[in-house]
């Protein structure tokens, strides 16, 4: 049987008008995003304590107040739906002093929470991977005949040293003291002292690897550092490495020079003066 000519062109005139409405709400949403993100100079109905230079939440932003005992530092990112709170609920008095600290270049990430009923501080250039949750309260237990929930809670200062990597789903429990540079394997449970340049993992966490001057890490990393990008390496001369075949590649010293330049139509590295740089291809 025939398919009518005109049926085709209501289905196609559905599929455009679908196109045509997501891009609108695709558009309409980026917009919305934008707008509603937080930062110094456009903070909306949040008043922080103190709201760094280039730092941004995302929107939506997650459950937030307690604002005016909340400093974050310059240059964070703030993951969409982050719950940030001081105290115990909304229209407290805390005192003159800031209660949750966030220092400088931390990224918090998608979903995570951050509950500063007494002082937590994060130190500069953490990362926290997405639904990372940290309080400095938990529930007590002592009275076994009134239900968990309507006893009085515990509080413990909690204090994430500079430069920690804390994975994914990780709980940083009351208490809880990391020091410098200390990774958090996703979903461990960090109670007590972790020594600076440590690896938790594990409920409850327990270190697992650490590094000291004397040893280095123990036990040894089992694959090599990644080396990062020379200084001065040019995006043509990366796009130039990456054309090259695998042959190639296994020629090439393990050092390569700082005037590494490739040419993408032959697949060799031609030989180049000292500061002498050519676009890929040339």
């Amino acid at each position: 049987m025939r398919v009518p000519k005109y049926r085709n062109v209501f289905s196609s005139l559905a599929a455009r008008r679908r196109r045509l409405v997501t891009c609108a709400v695709q558009a309409g949403w980026r917009w919305v995003r934008r707008a509603g993100a937080v930062t110094a100079e456009r903070p909306g109905r949040l008043r922080f304590r103190a709201i760094g230079t280039g730092t941004k939440l995302a929107f939506p932003q997650g459950t937030v107040f307690g604002e005016p005992w909340i400093e974050l530092g310059d240059h964070c990112i703030v993951g969409e739906q982050v719950t940030l709170t001081a105290g115990m609920m909304p229209d407290l008095d805390l005192g003159p002093d800031p209660i949750l600290r966030i220092g400088n270049g931390v990224v918090l990430g998608r979903g995570s929470h951050v509950i500063a009923d007494t002082t937590v501080t994060v130190g500069d250039d953490c990362y926290f991977g997405p639904q990372v949750y940290v309080t400095s309260t938990n529930h007590s237990y002592d009275d076994p005949h009134q239900p968990v929930g309507k006893q009085w809670p515990r509080m413990e200062p909690v204090e994430i040293g500079p430069g920690c990597w804390v994975g994914t789903n990780a709980v940083i429990l009351p208490g809880a003291r990391l020091g410098r540079n200390v990774v958090v394997a996703a979903g461990a449970v960090v109670r007590g002292e972790v020594p600076d340049h440590a690896v938790v993992a594990g409920a409850p966490a327990r270190v697992v690897r650490r590094w000291t001057p004397a040893d280095g890490w123990q036990p040894p990393l089992r694959t090599p550092a990644p080396v990062p990008i020379p200084e001065g390496v040019t995006s043509e001369e990366l796009l130039a490495l990456a054309e090259l075949p695998v042959e190639a590649l296994a020629e090439l010293p393990d050092e390569l020079p700082d005037e590494l330049t490739a040419s993408g139509a032959s697949g060799d590295v031609p030989d180049t003066a000292p500061g002498d740089r050519s676009a890929a291809g040339s």
